[in-house]
């Protein structure tokens, strides 16, 4: 398996190798007999190879581009999966396949995947090495055969990865999936992990048996053992969950929770859809988003940020002048920002001298840091040591009205909401944290953006569609844009009302922090997202 390789010759392969324990639990997955003809395409050091052996598989054949690798096995074929030209059909195969993003592979397997058939079928230039590894391992396989594979998860619900989803949809169904959000099972290696068993079939069943660990430490046989049979312990989650459709995003979720997000969708949706979206995917709700009716901006970057931060220096009347306050992410909470640090900001062409002259304190207490804020990186340009790094979407943060400020990363595995706050103009945000502004033909108030984003059902919605890693979900401007946004029919009189009442309540508890005004509002939106 590789991880995001951006070259070979750095690090040979990329290959990042499958522990003995995992390799030995994906075998015992496998329901076939000592002479099922079974695979291996990309066989790295051969652990599957040995396991396999040892418990008495003979018709064994394994794949690998790397001639040092797995000398001990006869039977290695050492030639490209992807180029080899397989006649035989397998009851198995198994393992861990390769994975490199397109933009970070060697000249020569691009030029490889551009003349194969089955690239060209079914994938481009957006989609990753990885899957041409899954789809040919389906097309080698008997029916009923097994695949059963360890890679990441991201491929399971990105747009380009559609196609292989639609094929893996038309050809067979999952019997079994193990998530592992951030369990270290490759050093280095902080992306979420599946393990998956796939049979090839024309009949399918209902369900699929899904085991999720959510824990920060190594496997051993014990705990999957224990995910196997579905025992419960602790940061583990069982689910049965529906076979996945065509043309869908697929959801670890339960049917109860994927019922729930495609309500929400349905709720938000556009009343008379302009795009040509539904003529390629037919299930596919078109709705309405954040970032139709918001602009969005990622924060200020200081490039050292306790260099920046005032605590209660003598300054000057020039120096009182130059400063700016800041929320940062630490210090926001639901629908409110705790606290304000002042921060100095000097946005002058000034040389060294003048800045001696007119800011004197600040002069003093940059010196601390000068040779710090001197290895900043420069954007292309000279910054003095005094000046921010980046003034990244100023323009749109000095704009003289209320913004929404989120954590530009949010650790989710102990919380079951996010942070979205409502802050005053004249408030700017640095690099933790994300902005959120009413675009000037916005009809909702911001009051009532601020009260959805905060609905539990955005949370839902973001922790299965967002950009997650691990336990951590990203909100830069592309993530925030596409959430699921439910306009008001500014027609209908109840629904005005609603957004009213909405507005009214929230703006009440900003005042007085009275959490029974949040039920009331959440109520409220029961009400249009029904």
């Amino acid at each position: 398996m590789e991880i995001s390789i951006k070259n070979i010759s750095k690090n040979k392969f990329g290959q990042y190798f499958t522990p003995k324990v995992v390799a030995e639990f994906m075998v015992s997955l496998a329901t076939i007999t000592t002479d099922s003809k079974i695979l291996e395409p990309a066989c790295g050091k051969g652990i599957f190879l040995e396991i396999l052996q040892q418990k008495g598989y003979k018709n064994l054949i394994a794949y690998e581009i790397d001639q040092e690798l797995a000398k001990k096995f006869p039977f290695v074929r050492y030639e490209s999966f992807v180029s080899a030209n397989i006649s035989e059909r397998f009851d198995l195969v198994i393992g861990n396949p390769p994975y490199i993003r397109w933009k970070n592979l060697e000249d020569d397997l691009k030029s490889e995947l551009l003349i194969n058939p089955l690239w060209n079928k079914y994938f481009n230039s957006l989609c990753d090495y990885l899957y041409i590894f899954i789809l040919k391992s389906i097309e080698l396989l008997n029916e009923n055969g097994q695949l059963i594979f360890i890679c990441p998860e991201y491929w399971m619900n990105t747009t380009h990865s559609m196609s292989l989803r639609n094929y893996m949809v038309q050809n067979g169904y999952f019997e079994e999936i193990y998530h592992f959000n951030e369990t270290p099972i490759f050093d280095k290696v902080t992306v979420s992990i599946i393990i998956f068993k796939y049979i090839k079939s024309r009949e399918k069943v209902d369900k699929i048996k899904v085991a999720k660990f959510y824990a920060n430490k190594k496997l051993n046989s014990e705990i999957l053992q224990k995910l196997r049979y579905q025992i419960p312990f602790n940061d583990t989650e069982y689910l049965q969950v529906s076979q996945f459709k065509a043309n869908e995003r697929w959801l670890l979720q339960s049917d109860e929770v994927r019922e729930k997000l495609q309500k929400l969708e349905i709720a938000c949706q556009k009343q008379n859809p302009t795009s040509l979206l539904n003529l390629f995917e037919a299930n596919k709700i078109e709705y309405h988003t954040i970032g139709e009716i918001c602009d969005i901006g990622n924060g200020l970057v200081s490039g050292l940020d306790k260099a920046f931060q005032l605590n209660g220096q003598q300054l000057n009347d020039a120096e009182k002048m130059a400063t700016i306050n800041v929320v940062k992410a630490k210090d926001l909470k639901p629908y409110y920002a705790k606290q304000i640090t002042k921060y100095i900001f000097i946005n002058k062409d000034l040389e060294e001298v003048e800045f001696k002259r007119l800011y004197p304190n600040f002069y003093s207490h940059f010196l601390r840091y000068k040779s710090d804020l001197e290895k900043r990186y420069q954007y292309n340009r000279k910054i003095n040591y005094w000046e921010w790094a980046f003034l990244r979407n100023f323009n749109l943060f000095s704009k003289p009205e209320k913004r929404i400020f989120v954590p530009c990363k949010e650790r989710i595995s102990n919380k079951n909401y996010f942070r979205f706050a409502l802050v005053d103009d004249g408030v700017f945000p640095t690099q933790d944290v994300t902005a959120i502004f009413r675009k000037p033909d916005t009809k909702e108030s911001i009051e009532y953006i601020l009260a959805y984003l905060n609905q539990p059902i955005v949370f839902d919605w973001l922790k299965c569609n967002g950009i997650v890693k691990g336990n951590i979900i990203e909100f830069s401007e592309k993530p925030i844009a596409s959430i699921p946004f439910r306009k008001i029919n500014w027609n209908n009189k109840s629904e005005i009302l609603l957004h009213d009442s909405i507005t009214q309540l929230t703006q009440k508890f900003l005042t007085s922090k009275n959490k029974k005004m949040l039920k009331e509002i959440n109520t409220l939106f029961n009400h249009l997202l029904r």
